[in-house]
């Protein structure tokens, strides 16, 4: 294997360095994501930059230079950073239940000064870092199955449990299959993984009768059959496909889609952007973007296979699940596959605290793929 010359002593710190081992071409996909994206806030907008693709691509260039500086940061100050986050992001959960902001029924946001965010968004990124920093000094016959797994157990399941109360179901499930994929990488017996699945789906009718609300039975009736309730709980999905349908293979053109520009298709500009998309650029636009995304999530795959920390390989390893779960949800939400749950298509999607957590997310990749020969120590403190 040859020795970067970021391995070499005397030169590990210098910053021409350490840029020169930025991964470019993660940089360039992620802007191409997000262009696309600030294209259709444009379009959806009756071709105007205001309110969201001004503020998209302003927002996404302050937070690129933010994604290069972090991306210098040495892992090990990463890895001390990690449990703090994952504190500060339930108690900014906490917060949101006590002083938050409620919006169409859900009190999801807090309002600090002028900024509005979203902590649910946060405790996403701080669950990755914590899990991976428990992990890095676990042994591997303890990760396979210990009594230690209780603890990041708990880990996923105080955030979820507080999101689900917002409510925020949607969010949730995803805070708790990014855990459950990051607990699967870190090597959990996978007869463990099959006999908790079987668990999980003796488990949803019982949660479906008892603790799901009206209106959460009702939206998952709706998915399986939209009809139903067409101007009710199906209006959305409904208006979805219809765009997604309407596009064909080439799209009708930027500006000129129906169903996002006299505003019939809901949440245009964040959860069904992709479907606004659809219908304007078509299969093929569609099928191009999912490339991109595809691409993305190899890439860091590929940052996280190469590192030499633990904590390094399972951090890069535990940002590219959320991602990816992300986009799956989000897809199979607009296709009419999964229920209607508020997980927006990253970087495409117009929203602040998204787009801050995402690039936070893959400045930590690229952290990892600049510092990939550097070891990580564990120290003293909660934990391991």
């Amino acid at each position: 294997m040859t020795v970067s010359a970021i391995s070499r002593p005397g030169e590990r710190d210098r910053l021409t360095v350490k840029l020169s081992q930025i991964d470019w071409t993660l940089c360039l996909l992620l802007t191409a994501i997000t262009g696309v994206g600030a294209v259709m806030l444009y379009s959806i907008a009756g071709g105007s930059w205001s309110p969201w693709a001004a503020r998209h691509l302003i927002l996404y260039g302050v937070c690129f230079v933010g994604m290069i500086v972090l991306a210098t940061v040495d892992l090990q100050v990463w890895f001390a950073l990690a449990y703090p986050l994952y504190g500060l992001g339930v108690l900014m959960l906490l917060a949101v239940a006590v002083v938050g902001h409620s919006t169409m029924g859900a009190q999801r946001w807090l309002d600090i000064g002028p900024i509005r965010i979203q902590p649910s968004e946060i405790i996403k990124f701080g669950l990755v870092m914590a899990l991976a920093r428990f992990y890095h000094g676990l042994s591997a016959a303890r990760a396979r199955w210990s009594w230690w797994l209780l603890i990041p157990c708990a880990l996923i399941g105080l955030p979820a449990a507080i999101v689900a109360h917002q409510p925020d179901l949607g969010t949730a499930l995803l805070i708790a299959a990014t855990g459950g994929g990051m607990m699967i990488l870190a090597g959990l017996s996978l007869r463990v993984v099959g006999i908790g699945l079987l668990g999980l789906g003796a488990a949803v009718p019982l949660a479906f009768a008892f603790v799901l609300k009206a209106y959460q039975r009702a939206r998952l009736l709706t998915f399986l059959n939209p009809e139903a309730d067409r101007s009710g709980a199906g209006y959305h999905i409904i208006q979805s496909e219809i765009a997604l349908g309407s596009g064909g293979v080439l799209g009708k053109g930027l500006g000129l889609g129906t169903q996002s520009q006299l505003n019939f298709l809901p949440e245009k500009s964040t959860d069904f952007i992709f479907s606004s998309m659809a219908e304007e650029l078509g299969f093929l636009g569609c099928i191009t973007v999912l490339a991109l995304y595809a691409a993305v999530i190899l890439v860091s795959l590929r940052t996280a296979a190469i590192a030499h920390s633990h904590f390094g390989r399972l951090a890069a390893a535990g940002v590219t699940v959320t991602f990816a779960l992300c986009v799956l949800i989000n897809g199979a939400m607009v296709m009419g596959l999964a229920p209607v749950v508020g997980v927006p298509m990253p970087l495409l999607s117009f929203g602040g605290t998204v787009m801050i957590t995402m690039m936070l997310g893959f400045a930590l990749v690229l952290a990892v793929r600049v510092h990939r020969y550097s070891e990580v120590t564990s120290g003293k403190g909660a934990f391991v």
